[in-house]
């Protein structure tokens, strides 16, 4: 058997309250922090209480807040330009993904030159170190502080790049829960279901392992159980606990292994209709998985025992089709919106097809799911996914 396990980042910080100790660790990567995050942050004292921190250690700190939607190269330049006339040494990222990726570029590109698409399909490989990079996640969702991925639009091309190289991995993840209390329903939701998507694909994927299963089985467990109660009272700091722990664990597992149709296919959506990569990918998941079920019976079944070891049928075949359903319910629970609530005008989304499977294609992703599409498959999925009525729950 063949196990390739990458890295993780060098230093976690887990549990609640531990946001205080970004001073402490930032001051073991610099003098000179440009913090990169979104006006949200700004407008819930994140960004403040960040300074504060740092400045207890002797460290300044330049603010980027330009990051007010999914990341795109523009955020990257404008963020490289700040970090260069202020002489920045190390870079922090609080917020959610967008914010996480965006820095996760400006840290590689800094060192190592040359356009953020260059990287893409490693047409660029980055040799030198990147700038020290500590990030702080602020919703239970994207995993991205544990991984060596990002995801960035060209807005020239309307490519989402989706870039996985071993510089882009962190250096240290502060992992606190207190800090997602504030996601609103929607994005709870919406980030809860990418997370387990991330899981869901870690460990179906043509090139999971055993290490990889090991955290893709915990993180499904975790997610499943505690995306709804998180979605419905979002004070609850033990269900904040849970899915922000199974999202980084889901974030170690697809960065070791990979993530597969349902990533492939979201990418484009959100280059072309800017919807946000959680919601995307939460559309998409009962689409790819019914589409995808019949070969990966097994693996489904085994996930089955995992969430629902109450249930005595030995019947792989059962268990396989309760786990798509009841993950079909859980997002009509979640109250995902389809495409057209969403407002995407379907003119306008079949006129694209052919360039979004093209793009879904070139990102690698599909070529790991247990069926692998082929481009008409693709096209099929998604005039199926722009026909979707509404899937919330009476």
């Amino acid at each position: 058997m063949n196990m390739r396990v990458n890295h993780l980042p060098s230093t976690i910080v887990y549990g609640e309250d531990s946001f205080k100790q970004l001073g402490a660790e930032a001051a073991k990567a610099g003098t000179h922090a440009l913090i990169i995050s979104d006006p949200i942050m700004e407008q819930l004292g994140n960004i403040e209480k960040a300074i504060q921190l740092l400045l207890e250690h002797g460290i300044h700190a330049s603010v980027y807040t330009g990051v007010n939607a999914e990341p795109e190269d523009t955020y990257v330049y404008e963020a490289l330009e700040q970090l260069f006339h202020h002489n920045c040494d190390h870079i922090i990222a609080i917020g959610g993904g967008s914010c996480i990726d965006t820095a996760k570029a400006v840290a590689v590109v800094s060192t190592n030159g040359g356009d953020i698409s260059d990287y893409m399909n490693n047409q660029s490989i980055a040799r030198k170190k990147a700038l020290p990079l500590l990030v702080v996640p602020t919703t239970g969702g994207t995993g991205s502080e544990a991984t060596d991925a990002t995801v960035i639009t060209n807005t020239t091309t309307a490519v989402k790049m989706m870039i996985k190289q071993e510089a882009f991995m962190p250096q240290v993840a502060i992992v606190d829960p207190v800090l997602t209390v504030s996601s609103p329903p929607s994005i709870t939701a919406a980030t809860g279901v990418d997370a387990f998507t991330h899981a869901l694909e870690a460990y179906l994927s043509k090139k999971a392992h055993p290490f990889t299963d090991t955290l893709a089985l915990s993180a499904i467990e975790k997610l499943y159980h505690h995306v709804l109660i998180a979605y419905k009272d979002g004070k609850n700091l033990q269900a904040r606990h849970e899915m922000i722990y199974g999202s980084m664990l889901a974030g170690m597992a697809f960065s070791n292994s990979s993530v597969c149709l349902v990533h492939g296919m979201s990418r484009p959506i959100g280059a072309l209709f800017h919807v946000p990569h959680g919601v995307s990918n939460a559309m998409l998941l009962p689409v790819v998985l019914t589409y995808t079920q019949n070969h990966c019976t097994k693996r489904l079944a085994e996930i089955g025992r995992v969430l629902f070891p109450e249930e005595k049928t030995t019947q792989e075949e059962q268990l396989a089709q309760m786990v798509v359903d009841r993950i079909i319910s859980l997002c009509q629970q979640l109250a995902i919106p389809t495409l057209s609530e969403w407002g995407v005008d379907q003119d306008a989304f079949h006129r694209v097809l052919d360039k979004m499977a093209d793009d879904a294609l070139m990102s690698g992703s599909p070529q790991n799911n247990p069926r692998v599409p082929s481009k008409e498959e693709i096209r099929t999925l998604y005039i199926e996914l722009i026909n979707r009525k509404s899937t919330v729950s009476p």
